[in-house]
């Protein structure tokens, strides 16, 4: 069945570009003793990336609901490997806002979305299973790339570890990017389900939408500065960069996991579970102090992480059908970019002011139960009745 081949081509458009987005952890020390810049300023070329790529997911969902995956995964591969080329070049933090943030940012934006929203068509009743293993390409990122670019920096620097990173993306990526495309059934059945102007209209968007913006101002703030946080407390970059990479760890294993129990189960029960779980996570990391302490809380946070990213794909088909799935993802992962933007930046502005990342780990921790309690009215809703609403 060709549906598994665009799974592993959605993996690996997946692995690329959130290998290059990911890398930012590795880089986080070179670009301070570059151009000495504060936490606040280098964590904000990350936020800002970030912010653009859930911003851009809503535009690269219509557009491949339009004109189709393949061309605008061929489009976001492009522009990743451009972004990565010309950001070897940067001579000041702003030209890093400028070439990483705004590349990287859209990049992903145009393979992320598009990619996951092709999986989901074709498959019925493994829908979960199968978007697990397809986002796990973002856990898999998340290992391979803190790693890949604290070895090339060791072997190249920093300017060369992104000359490595673009090659990188654009032969992987491109040959996923000519292997995906969309299922028979979604185009035979292309009426079937709600449009993105109805699903908007519908008091579960709303919910759902909150509980990503909330989740998102905390989840990227390890990924952004548990490295710092770790040389703080006296361990090398190398074991910071190691606890990055631990979450990745655990996010594959989420999205891997989270696919059976939550078919069973319920994915809207399940959903709530892993908010909350990384709710209590951000409580471990304010607790601890030893380093197997904060790799157990690394890879727990990426479990809870990998599994909610996996859920809400097939979540939203469940809710609102085939017709407009890519464009109703992209909309919703808009507000995890307003979280994204805020929640990095504002925790390097709190260290830069505070000399502590204590307020950012408690604020993770309230705003992730908040993206909890945002769910748990949703648990009653049956996809038919919004299906004849």
């Amino acid at each position: 069945m060709y549906g598994w081949v665009v799974v592993g081509a959605a993996f690996t458009l997946m692995l690329v570009g959130f290998s290059a987005a990911y890398s930012f952890a590795a880089f986080f020390g070179a670009f301070q003793a570059e151009f000495g810049a504060s936490r606040g300023d280098i964590a904000l070329v990350f936020s800002v990336a970030a912010f653009l790529w859930f911003l851009s997911g809503a535009p690269a969902g219509m557009l491949a609901d339009r004109y189709g995956v393949r061309r605008v995964a061929l489009a976001g591969v492009a522009l990743l490997a451009v972004a990565l080329w010309v950001a070897s070049r940067a001579q000041s933090l702003d030209m890093l806002y400028a070439t990483y943030s705004i590349g990287i940012g859209l990049g992903v934006g145009l393979t992320y979305v598009p990619s996951i929203g092709a999986v989901q068509p074709w498959f019925t009743a493994n829908r979960a299973f199968a978007s697990g293993l397809a986002v796990a390409g973002i856990g898999a990122g998340n290992i391979a790339g803190p790693l890949l670019a604290e070895w090339w920096i060791g072997l190249a620097g920093w300017r060369g570890a992104y000359l490595g990173l673009a090659l990188f993306v654009l032969l992987l990526g491109g040959a996923a990017a000519l292997a995906i495309r969309e299922s028979e059934h979604r185009v035979t059945r292309a009426g079937e389900g709600v449009t993105l102007r109805g699903a908007v209209r519908t008091a579960p968007f709303w919910m759902l939408f909150a509980s990503l913006l909330l989740s998102c101002v905390g989840l990227f703030v390890p990924m952004v500065h548990l490295g710092p946080y770790a040389v703080d407390a006296g361990y090398s970059a190398a074991q910071g960069v190691a606890l990055v990479s631990l979450i990745g760890v655990g996010s594959l294993l989420g999205r891997f996991c989270v696919g059976g129990p939550a078919d069973r189960l319920g994915r809207l029960p399940a959903l709530a579970a892993m908010y909350a779980g990384l709710g209590a996570m951000f409580v471990v990391w304010w607790a601890a102090s030893a380093y197997w302490v904060l790799a157990l809380f690394a890879v727990v946070f990426g479990i809870c992480y990998g599994a909610y990213v996996a859920l809400l794909p097939t979540i939203v088909m469940d809710l609102y059908g085939p017709r407009s799935v890519s464009g109703i993802i992209g909309c919703l992962y808009t507000g995890c970019g307003v979280g994204t933007l805020l929640g990095p930046w504002l925790a390097g502005v709190a260290f830069d002011a505070f000399g502590s990342y204590e307020l950012p780990m408690l604020a993770g921790a309230a705003c992730s139960l908040a993206a909890a309690a945002c769910v748990l009215p949703l648990f009653h809703v049956q996809a038919k009745a919004l299906h004849s609403g």
